[in-house]
């Protein structure tokens, strides 16, 4: 298996080592007693500037499970830059831990963590991209569909970091997305183009779109809250635009999809109904269950 350095990003791996890690995910989700002393001796620092569910408990349960140490950091530590550099943040971690999980607002900081600590940087979420997340979807689409090469899904919403980290992980690995958003809200546009080169290499086909009746026929819709954790937008506003972006159960019906996911945490009766949402159309629990699972192979794969 190909030994990882890094992950702030999805495009920083080719569909070989994407590949192995989905493959590993599904080995250690099947003998987790095989790999529960991967991480024997090893302390992962988990840097957290934005509050968290499921990639505090996902990360920290599953670095136990692989046999090492989590050390959590929140700002109540000071915030980066501020109390003192990012730089020096990363110096002093690179002094006691093996790794970095980092949680940030912005994609520079785990550049900047990265290159002052000389130390694997796995990024937690960022305002660009969101990895994990990306890759516990992909591993559950893979266990409900065989090879992503024959699926298809559908991104509705804002073209947020979970869109752009889809985007870059269908077109690596040869899947077809179409994404859906209002207008004005349209994914980032060098993100855009580096998926849409990923995508002319391995022969996915991405599809921009305004429209909810581009997903008619696919193989799941996916969906994420309105406005991303943090975004300054006026909430009225957004509810006016996004109105016509609901997943409820008679859009799932009409276009002919039987299969719903979501990032989490979502807004119930906002971009999902509950009776979606807890439906037996959802697969929001095997995707939060799988971030374990996916982000535990990227561990491996680090220290392998």
């Amino acid at each position: 298996m190909s030994k990882l350095s890094q992950l702030l990003c999805l495009a920083d791996l080719d569909r070989t080592q994407l590949s192995e890690v989905l493959n590993l995910a599904v080995k250690i989700k099947a003998t987790p007693a095989q790999y529960q002393s991967a991480l024997a001796g090893k302390s992962i620092a988990l840097l957290f500037e934005k509050p968290s569910l499921r990639t505090r408990v996902s990360f920290d349960v599953g670095i136990n499970k692989l046999g090492g140490h989590s050390v959590y950091l929140d700002l109540q530590n000071g915030a980066m830059g501020v109390r003192e550099s990012v730089q020096d943040f990363g110096s002093n971690l690179a002094c006691w831990t093996d790794a970095i999980v980092a949680r940030v607002f912005n994609q520079k900081t785990l550049l900047e963590l990265a290159h002052s600590s000389k130390k694997p940087v796995i990024n937690a979420l960022s305002d660009l991209y969101h990895p994990c997340q990306a890759l516990a979807d992909l591993l559950t689409l893979q266990e409900q569909f065989g090879q992503l090469d024959q699926v298809h899904l559908a991104f509705v919403g804002d073209g947020n970091n979970v869109c752009h980290s889809l985007m870059l992980g269908a077109a690596i690995m040869g899947m077809d997305l179409t994404v859906i958003t209002p207008p004005g809200f349209g994914p980032d546009a060098h993100v855009l183009l580096k998926a849409q080169q990923l995508a002319a290499n391995s022969g996915a086909k991405l599809v921009l779109s305004q429209h909810l009746s581009s997903a008619a026929g696919v193989d799941a819709l996916y969906t994420d809250t309105w406005v991303s954790m943090g975004a300054k937008a006026d909430p009225k506003q957004v509810g006016q635009l996004f109105a016509d972006y609901q997943i409820n159960t008679a859009v799932m019906q009409r276009l002919a999809v039987k299969h719903f996911m979501h990032c989490l945490p979502a807004h119930r009766g906002q971009e999902v109904t509950s009776e979606v949402l807890d439906s037996d159309y959802s697969l929001v629990l095997q995707q939060a269950e799988n971030r374990m699972h996916a982000q535990n192979a990227v561990l491996v794969s680090l220290f392998s």
